[in-house]
């Protein structure tokens, strides 16, 4: 007979070896592969014992949710991959929602994977009110396991070893996160049978793509932020303004851009893309020229990211729209906090402490704030509070993050239009960036 068992993220065969399709025989696989063990050995009828999964059931979960349209479709088709499976829903549209749903069909142990803690807080209080059960925490001062537990990516990956045996269903919120070689750990080495990955966007490259197919199962259902506009989202609409340098940081732009592609066009260096990119940043720690080039190419971007027109055009913007519930994004904290103290604008950064972030997003939920300016913070996952109107300073090139910050204003409301203004220096490469975040 055959005997299953579970050892630091490896699921190891006592009276093997098992031969599946496409790999040599073998007497042990990485745990997430588990499930197709399981498979392969009931199609071939062989007798076996299955001592894996070390979990408890939780008590009996009936919640009082409905889904709407859109999101019972996707817990169809992520039931028909056999409860595997990546959802892309734009912020706002409840996908909090459907992986409460999909815990409830399971019935079964599950641990919800989050990128931060104040998104543990958050999901907690979700599920317990859903669930109407306790349930258990992992990482920011949270050590309690119960059937049903939400834990950081930190936390379950730094616990994989322990943890990977203990729960049949892993929810990975913002399941892109999986690109970090140290969080797909967490996929890697659990043997969950049943996985939910959720997000606002993924990465469109093919090897990325398979990668999640893989270890978590196939995107099976998609959503654009347009799909849903005016019925369950806001209505809303994206204005770029295109805003020029001074002359004098025309000038200094000019100055040190010519110094990257100078050394670039030396080297016969192309850069087609982040790799490239990458490559070159690498190669700035053992070539001073390329150094060189690097802090130019930063000092170049940070005046176009920080020109003086951008911040003239948000103070206007502000000032024609006092009412309006606005979120300032950027890029550098330096200028967070520099709005911050000369427009009295209360400031959230990944420094700030949770309990004054908790307090500055609950004043804006009640109306005594109606301005937040922020860096990336709350780029992904917080929950913020009704807000209708976004000015990105500056940005990535990701279209990641452009989604997300669009995602923080389309919470709908009766009447409400959500206006996001991209506020890009024109004639600088800041314009490809804004080319490159707003691809699908």
């Amino acid at each position: 007979m055959i005997i299953l068992h579970y050892l630091r993220g490896r699921v190891k065969v006592e009276g093997g070896p098992i031969y599946l399709d496409t790999l040599k025989p073998s007497e042990e696989f990485p745990a997430y592969m588990y499930h197709e063990v399981v498979r392969h050995l009931k199609a071939s009828g062989e007798e076996y014992r299955d001592e894996v999964l070390r979990d408890e059931a939780p008590p009996h979960i009936a919640t009082s949710l409905e889904l709407r349209d859109y999101q019972a479709e996707a817990l169809k088709e992520w039931k028909e991959e056999d409860c595997r499976g990546i959802v892309v829903l734009p912020t706002g549209a409840g996908k909090t929602i459907l992986a409460v749903k999909a815990v409830e069909e399971l019935q079964c142990s599950t641990l919800v994977v989050v990128p931060t803690v104040v998104l543990v807080d958050q999901w907690r209080q979700v599920l317990e009110d859903s669930l109407k059960q306790r349930v258990g925490a992992i990482g920011g001062g949270h050590d309690e396991i119960r059937p049903i537990t939400v834990a950081t990516y930190d936390s379950a990956s730094l616990r994989g070893s322990s943890l990977g045996n203990m729960f049949r269903f892993l929810v990975l919120d913002e399941v892109h996160h999986l690109a970090a070689p140290t969080y797909r750990r967490i996929a890697l080495r659990y043997a969950a049978p049943y996985r939910l990955g959720l997000t606002a966007t993924l990465q469109s490259d093919e090897d990325t793509r398979d990668m999640y197919e893989e270890i978590v199962g196939p995107v099976v259902y998609s959503l654009a932020p347009e799909h849903l506009a005016g019925t369950h989202l806001a209505d809303y609409v994206v204005k770029t303004v295109k805003l020029p340098l001074s002359p004098q940081e025309r000038q200094e732009y000019e100055h040190q851009y010519q110094i990257y592609r100078g050394f670039l066009r030396s080297r016969n260096i192309r850069i087609r893309g982040s790799r490239d990119y990458l490559m070159f940043v690498r190669r700035s720690a053992r070539d001073p020229e390329a150094r060189r080039a690097l802090i130019a190419r930063n000092r170049a971007m940070d005046l176009a990211l920080n020109s003086g027109s951008k911040i003239a055009y948000m103070k206007s913007l502000l000032k024609a729209n006092p009412e309006e519930k606005t979120l300032i994004f950027t890029s550098h904290n330096k200028l967070v906090y520099r709005l911050s103290r000369e427009l009295l604008i209360p400031a959230i950064t990944h420094v700030t402490a949770r309990e004054e972030r908790e307090q500055i997003l609950a004043r804006f939920r009640d109306g005594s704030y109606r301005r937040i300016v922020t860096s990336r913070v709350l780029d992904e996952g917080v929950d913020v509070p009704d807000a209708s109107m976004a000015i990105i300073i500056s940005g990535s090139g990701s279209s990641r993050q452009f989604i997300q910050r669009l995602g923080r204003i389309l919470r709908k409301r009766p009447g409400k239009q959500a206006v996001l203004y991209e506020l890009v220096s024109a004639d600088t490469a800041e314009t490809h960036m804004s080319a490159r975040r707003r691809q699908r």
